[in-house]
């Protein structure tokens, strides 16, 4: 720290115990990373820690007490520190920001890469000051999210260094800043970190205003009141360990997690340094504390979209084999029907076993939208229009008891989406508002354009730009906080059993993020939810003629067979089965390679069904496309399991159908007369 003249010589007046705390006070200053200068209202240079020095690459001789801030500016305008132009302009509107005595905070990367946070606050009638903090690091750990555990030790290990190096200069100080008590304590009220000092009683002898304020208390009124009083018992009980080996002589370091006044949980990291006298013995405690609440949410936040995207994940691929299953209870159980004797009763026993194995087909396409695997069809859509038509349906639908109010746009608002799929999503969340108002309540639904700059994209998980958002809020009884974190998950409902499956928040979660948007949930308990979910925004959409679409080749009828292609065998049975009830011929392979075989030796195959994933390093995408380029007109259908069918590639060509499993054969029959020559429609097959 540089020793300036003091125009006041107030130091000398202080009695030694004043001055000791005065020096101290100064003296933590060098503890903080950030670099800090205070200016008189020339502006000239007063005072400034060391660390403005090395976090600014300032040299030596540039800093002294009366430097005038416009020859600092001019010297890092000089290195660029700006940017290119004009020097004496870069300076010209430096200072005229200065002399303004306004508070200001900006980021700033320097030429070396190193990114700066520079907070100014005027001090009143006397200067201002400069707060510089090194977000270097901050900023890349938001880019790098994926190497946060790598990087925070790395950090871990730089902060440890960089507090035992402030260690060894609190011995080299050679002189302490000679300015008033009061100064001081504007000085550390400007600052954004909340500093204490307290007596070895644990009772507070000094707390600047950040301090005081995250308490929810005035500097007066916390000097004098104990660390358990502020904490809390449950919150003190956290921290008495750390204290207890500060009163050793150690410097400790924590996290902790309070209670605010509003009941919210707020989270700090702690710095205790103890106050030993010369003499030896211990006094007290000096902290330094920083508010990481946000830190923690979007930790949280980021944690939560993991476990999402790796369930998602997992329902995807389970839902290829379900439909494999699913496709063979139907077919077999449909088939069974068809051949019960005349006269007989089957629809007891087969009906529901039908209707059963229809429901869980259903079932597995609500599973993939919760995956963001179902195929959407987005467009332009009016949403207020939407939302109106809503409301008036909703007001039909929900109890009497229930209010339904809408705040929709002025002008016309349009999201980029599949209109069925937000109004189911609306849906939803009307009926689950319903159930959370038994006794009755108020459902708002609220429509209005969103930007998400580029400050809040990283924490929302979305790209920079323009959105439209929705509120839908209730009144009911809301969600206990341990249910709220796992609202999303399939399954999971607060219900009663049989009152509801688990799966309507879960399919509004995968239909949002599907659509290029995310979803929040904010609820109190006793109070009501609030859902919100944003959406792309789009233009109004424009009346383009519609370009004439390019006819397949005529086709050939052919009488020969249909090949089909199905790697699990029950499933092949089946499909063979509706095929030749079709009346259709067929010949059947297990994998690509050998219908790949069989389409270069049988000259009459009329039709190609095949899977689109199999085994053997030939799948069903790959296959369509050798069969196209082997025999231009064959007609191709492809069925799969799976969400949607890019899963194997993008190999296949453009005009080839593809049918999801499970399916009858009643939509096995559409599918090849949708295939079939118009010349050879006419005489359908039975």
């Amino acid at each position: 720290m540089a020793k300036p003249a003091d125009p006041f010589e107030t130091h000398s007046a202080l009695t030694p115990e004043q001055r000791r705390r005065y020096d101290l006070l100064l003296a933590g200053l060098d503890l903080l990373d950030q670099a800090i200068a205070v200016f008189d209202a020339t502006p000239k240079l007063v005072t400034w820690n060391q660390a403005l020095q090395r976090l600014l690459d300032f040299p030596e001789s540039l800093l002294r007490v009366g430097l005038p801030f416009e020859e600092l500016v001019r010297f890092n305008a000089q290195r660029g520190e700006y940017g290119e132009g004009d020097v004496e302009q870069l300076v010209a509107e430096r200072m005229a920001s200065a002399r303004a005595f306004e508070p200001h905070y900006v980021e700033r990367a320097r030429p070396n890469g190193q990114v700066l946070a520079v907070r100014g606050v005027p001090i009143p009638n006397l200067g201002f000051i400069s707060l510089w903090t090194d977000v270097t690091e901050q900023r890349r750990a938001e880019a790098l999210i994926q190497q946060q555990n790598v990087q925070l030790e790395a950090r871990v290990r730089e902060r440890t260094a960089e507090l035992e190096h402030a260690n060894r200069e609190i011995d080299q100080i050679a002189g302490a800043l000679r300015l008033s008590e009061e100064r001081m304590r504007l000085i550390l009220d400007a600052i954004p970190a909340m500093i204490a000092h307290i007596d070895a009683g644990q009772r507070y002898l000094f707390a600047n205003r950040a301090y005081a304020e995250w308490f929810g208390e005035t500097k007066q009124g916390i000097v004098g009141r104990s660390i358990a009083e502020m904490f809390g018992a449950e919150a003190y009980a956290t921290i008495r360990a750390h204290l207890e080996q500060a009163e050793q002589g150690e410097r400790v370091s924590y996290e902790y997690a309070r209670k605010n006044a509003e009941g919210r949980t707020v989270h700090a990291r702690s710095v205790v340094v103890p106050d030993v006298s010369l003499e030896g013995g211990f006094k007290g405690y000096f902290v330094l504390s920083i508010d990481i609440t946000e830190q923690k949410a979007s930790q949280a936040a980021l944690i939560q979209a993991q476990k999402m995207e790796a369930i998602g994940q997992l329902t995807g691929g389970l839902a290829h084999d379900f439909n494999n299953l699913l496709s063979i209870i139907i077919g077999n159980l449909a088939a069974l029907k068809e051949r019960q004797p005349a006269g007989g009763d089957p629809g007891e026993y087969l009906d529901p076993a039908l209707h059963a194995a229809r429901r869980g087909a259903e079932l597995i396409k609500r599973l993939l939208t919760f995956a963001r695997g179902q195929t959407l069809e987005p467009r332009a859509v009016e949403v207020g229009a939407l939302v109106l038509n809503m409301s008036q349906l909703l007001t039909r639908t929900l109890t009497e008891n229930v209010q339904v109010s809408t705040r929709l746009p002025e002008q016309p608002l349009h999201a980029f989406v599949d209109p069925h799929q937000l109004e189911n999503a609306l849906l939803n969340l009307a009926i689950n508002a319903r159930d959370a108002m038994p006794a009755g309540g108020e459902l708002r639904i609220a429509v209005m354009p969103r930007h998400i700059p580029d400050s809040l994209s990283m924490l929302v998980e979305l790209p920079v730009g323009d959105y439209v958002q929705f509120d839908v809020t209730d009144t009911g009884c809301g969600i206990q906080p341990e249910a709220l974190a796992r609202v999303f998950e399939p399954f999971f409902t607060t219900k009663p059993f049989g009152h509801g499956s688990g799966l309507g928040l879960s399919m509004v979660y995968g239909f949002v993020r599907q659509s290029g948007g995310n979803i929040r949930v904010r609820s109190t308990p006793g109070t009501g939810t609030t859902v919100t979910f944003v959406l792309p925004q789009t233009g109004t959409p424009a009346d383009e003629p519609a370009e004439p679409v390019a006819q397949p080749p005529a086709r050939v009828r052919h009488s020969g067979p249909v090949l089909l292609v199905e790697d699990e065998a029950e499933v092949r049975r089946i499909i063979r089965l509706q095929l030749t009830e079709l009346g259709y011929p067929v010949i059947e392979a297990p994998d690509g390679r050998e219908a790949l075989a069989l389409l270069e030796n049988v000259a009459d195959i009329a039709f190609l069904v095949s899977d689109t994933v199999m085994p053997g390093g030939l799948d069903g995408r790959e296959l369509a496309a050798r069969a196209r380029a082997l025999r231009p007109a064959l007609p191709i259908l492809l069925i799969t399991g799976y969400a949607r069918d890019g899963h194997s590639g993008e190999s296949a060509e453009p005009d080839v159908p593809v049918l999801r499993k499970p399916f009858d054969r009643a939509a096995l029959a559409e599918a090849l007369h949708q295939l079939e020559p118009d010349t050879a429609r006419e005489t359908a097959h039975p």
